[in-house]
């Protein structure tokens, strides 16, 4: 499966991905301030009258959250963002997780994005112009992020592949592990895509009792009967602070109900 930032923009999943990313960056950095890695930050601002626009997920994703009445407290803070980037109304402009969370880290927070690929890199630094806390690199952000990671303690690792490869899994999983061993202390997020339960089940088998306490947040929003569709996302939390569990069934709750189709429901569980 490949899942371009740029293509998928908006849609269901990074409603689920990007709030509970908010939601994590404010629980952790209450504490202090918060450096946060993320592997795979593509453009970090969309244009859904671009690409986004020819693949119209984002009519079935951040479209209807803004139209949406009776938002839940977190949906409703993802809304707030969109809403500042765009003033006139709608939501032709998306902010990717780089800009949701350099703009959401306190004082003394910092955030680093890597990209691989160089024009991408290029559209993320332009982005992020103007965020003195926020860093674009190019690389190979599952090569570095281990590295960089165990220099900071106690930071939040984003792990949010395209999928386009078919090692996504593998190398997700063996990051987050790699990153707790060395802190554990660290907080690794993981996103991905739900199309059928062999690949998930899968995954979640190389994380077990390799990584610390885990939390799994499911969306789906059909079941899972078509491995050729994205029926759905998850959301894995290593080492979650307290209140995710909560906060993830919020958001996986809401998406489920207000986006998804007859047989969709949100599963949170945790190991």
């Amino acid at each position: 499966m490949n899942y371009r930032h740029s293509f998928h923009a908006g849609n269901f999943a990074d409603l689920v991905k990007h709030a509970l990313v908010l939601w994590l960056v404010k629980a952790w950095q209450a504490s202090g301030p918060l450096t946060v890695f993320d592997t795979h930050a593509g453009a970090g601002l969309y244009d859904l009258s671009g690409d986004g626009a020819r693949s119209r997920e984002a009519e079935a994703g951040v479209a209807r959250l803004m139209s949406a009445e009776g938002r839940t407290p977190l949906m409703d803070a993802l809304a707030g963002e969109v809403a500042a980037l765009n003033p006139e109304g709608g939501a032709r402009f998306y902010p990717g997780s780089p800009l949701l969370i350099a703009d959401a880290l306190t004082p003394g927070g910092r955030y680093v994005g890597f990209e691989l690929n160089p024009p991408v890199r290029a559209m993320l630094g332009e982005a992020l112009t103007g965020r003195a806390n926020a860093e674009a690199r190019e690389g190979d952000g599952y090569a570095a992020v281990a590295g960089e990671a165990a220099k900071v303690r106690g930071p939040l690792v984003l792990i949010d592949p395209p999928f386009e490869k078919p090692d996504d899994y593998i190398r997700s999983a063996e990051t987050a592990i790699s990153v707790v061993r060395r802190d554990p202390t660290a907080t690794v997020a993981i996103w991905t895509p739900l199309k059928d339960l062999e690949t998930f089940d899968g995954f979640i088998r190389r994380l077990q009792g390799k990584a610390g306490p885990t939390l799994v947040a499911e969306a789906r929003l059909r079941p899972l009967t078509n491995p050729m569709k994205m029926n759905g996302c998850a959301m894995v939390v290593v080492n979650p602070p307290a209140g995710a569990e909560a906060a993830a069934t919020e958001i996986c709750g809401w998406v489920a109900g207000a986006l998804g189709e007859a047989g969709g429901r949100a599963e949170v569980w945790t190991f």
